[in-house]
């Protein structure tokens, strides 16, 4: 812990994770210092955090002569790997590198890692419930709003923490070890930072380049990119499918279909170790086959730990999901409100609304384009939907796309969005928001527009 003692530390963004970075580098006595493009007034809670720690502050600019002065920069996970100071740093050979990474060298506990386009969220959390339920203690963090270092920070105790990564923290990390790295699936995502999809594609694989061969890896089995990450893996691999049944280790799905209210009952059978594990779904409440998918991941996840059969069983009886993951609002006048706020790309506005079978789908999108391909939604927008409502940046962007096929309307305010869709709908509809899109055109994150979206419902 003493290895930063006195050393020039400059944090880069500070946001969560940034505040955790300052905490961890104080303690250590390192000089810390902070660059962020935002005002002091725009980061007031973050810099409250630290008021009692000794900290350079820099904001509104990125002075590149701040990071030249550095003996080790920590970027936080948004921060454009482009930006100048951090050119002129890796010319002069300056360390950068990421919280996680930070973390993880200081981590004795296994490190579970979970990473992919959509589910991470949704799949970190089941499997911290899952050691719960097993009186195994966890943490839960990373992606998903805790940083691990304030795990380290705190000196807390577990025996395992569990991460989700998104690949922006993947970009800026360059050794972690997990003992088990879990891929949901990957499409397009982020193509504003990446421009091309195979750039995207290698910053998650970093993941299962980092494992070695003690790491468990748990793999889509019907994802054709993951699909093709089982060549390059030296680990101990576990596949998921809801297609075929495995005659290798991992999970699959028995009479697997998309479902809404009054779904049968159907089962998950993990085969681990040469022995078969039956799990019923009768009592599981996530919406759509992705959380299916998400499920089966999790299991082996669990299982490849050690968490007992019957801790998992109970999980899949009650857990009721995340939030602003298609998050059941409310009914009124007979009608379904869920909240996908979470839906920040194409492939996750599809699934969550091929998790809807019968109903009619209004269907509330839009915000700030991530050069995404929209044209995937055609096919669901068709079957599923009967209105399309667009609103934000991209509104115009996706009205070419899929515009034609639904009743659409392009809106000014979000709350006009939600207001129109409930004029519009009928006894029996559902309401779904899920964007497609970020939040950053109207909101700090997607947290606050799916907050936003249950208090205009609520005051319908």
């Amino acid at each position: 812990m003493a290895k930063y003692k006195g050393k020039k530390v400059l944090i880069v963004g500070f946001g969560l994770s940034g505040v955790a970075v300052a905490k961890y580098m104080a303690k250590q006595g390192a000089k810390v210092m902070v660059t962020d493009v935002k005002q002091k007034s725009e980061l007031a809670d973050a810099v409250n955090a630290c008021a009692d720690l000794k900290i350079e502050w820099e904001f509104g600019k990125h002075n590149t002569k701040t990071f030249e002065g550095a003996e080790l920069i920590v970027v936080s996970p948004g921060v454009p790997p482009n930006l100048e100071g951090l050119i002129e740093a890796r010319k002069r050979a300056i360390p950068i590198v990421s919280e996680i990474e930070l973390a993880a060298s200081a981590l004795k506990e296994p490190l579970i890692a979970i990473t992919g386009t959509n589910g991470k969220t949704t799949v970190t959390t089941l499997i911290g419930e899952m050691f719960k339920a097993d009186e195994k203690p966890s943490y839960v963090g990373g992606n998903i709003g805790k940083p691990l270092l304030d795990y380290v920070t705190e000196g807390q105790k577990s025996d395992y923490v569990v991460a989700e990564l998104s690949s922006f923290q993947l970009d800026i990390t360059e050794k972690l070890t997990p003992a088990l790295a879990v891929f949901t699936n990957l499409e397009q995502d982020h193509l504003d930072r990446y421009g091309e999809m195979s750039a995207y594609i290698e910053s998650k694989k970093k993941l299962l380049k980092f494992c070695d061969r003690n790491s468990f890896v748990v793999l889509n089995y019907d994802d054709p990119i993951l699909a093709q990450f089982a060549e390059e893996n030296i680990g101990k691999l576990l596949w998921f499918t809801k297609k075929n049944p495995l005659s290798i280790g991992g999970a699959f799905a028995e009479n697997f279909t998309g479902c809404y209210y009054n779904a049968p009952s159907k089962q998950i059978v993990a085969r681990l170790n040469g022995k078969e594990e039956v799990y019923d779904l009768a009592q599981f409440r996530l919406f759509g086959e992705h959380n299916r998918e998400n499920l089966m991941s999790a299991i082996c996840a669990a299982r490849s730990m050690g968490v007992n059969p019957k801790a998992i069983q109970q999980v899949i009886n009650t857990f009721r999901g995340v939030p602003h993951r298609l998050e059941f609002v409310r009914k009124k006048d007979g009608v379904f409100f869920f909240n996908d706020s979470k839906g920040t790309n194409v492939m996750s506005v599809k699934r969550s609304l091929q998790a809807f079978s019968q109903n009619p789908v209004i269907l509330i999108a839009g915000g700030k384009d991530k050069n995404m391909d929209f044209a995937p939604l055609v096919e669901p927008v068709q079957k599923k939907c009967k209105i399309l409502i667009l609103v934000g940046e991209a509104k115009e962007k996706i009205n070419r796309a899929i515009g034609d096929f639904a009743e659409t309307y392009l809106v000014g305010t979000f709350e006009e969005a939600v207001l129109l869709a409930y004029q519009k709908s009928r006894s029996g509809d559902i309401i779904l928001l899920s964007p497609g899109c970020s939040s950053y055109d109207m909101f700090r994150n997607y947290e606050e527009r799916g907050d936003y979206f249950k208090k205009l419902v609520s005051q319908l």
